[in-house]
């Protein structure tokens, strides 16, 4: 079975970071993600559709992306459930990201670059080349 889906848009607003109770980050965001086609008006549709990220890429994503900004991530899809505090049952559809890649500059007068560990500026944006939740996890 696969269970795979990858998204291109822009953020409705900055990520919200947080922490669970075991201390792992995690960022919830909104991708405002344009649909290939055009509704019977001409006009094209988009979907909002809710991303969550954890531990490094949740502070990394947190730290570098901000409403607006083009990103692109890949991950799963995942569909749970709640009870509201009036009882009744809600439903979540969100994508929990593997990777991210951040598409927009650092600023509006430079292009998007490759985040490498040997860059010399912490500072650099990391254009994620490919940074997931396998890179650097302590356990």
């Amino acid at each position: 079975m696969l269970n795979r889906i990858v998204l291109i848009g822009r953020l409705t607003k900055d990520p919200e970071l947080k922490y669970s109770q075991a201390g792992v980050a995690v960022a919830n965001f909104t991708l405002a993600v344009d649909r290939s086609y055009k509704n019977s008006k001409g006009e094209k549709e988009t979907d909002f559709i809710q991303c969550v990220v954890f531990r490094q890429l949740a502070e990394l994503c947190s730290n570098y992306l901000s409403k607006g900004k083009l990103a692109a991530i890949d991950g799963s899809l995942q569909i749970r459930s709640f009870e509201g505090q009036d009882g009744q049952r809600r439903w979540v559809t969100e994508v929990v990201g593997d990777n991210v890649r951040f598409l927009s500059p650092k600023d509006s007068g430079s292009a998007p670059s490759s985040y490498s560990s040997s860059s010399g500026s912490s500072d650099d944006v990391p254009f994620m080349d490919e940074i997931s939740l396998d890179d650097d996890v302590p356990f």
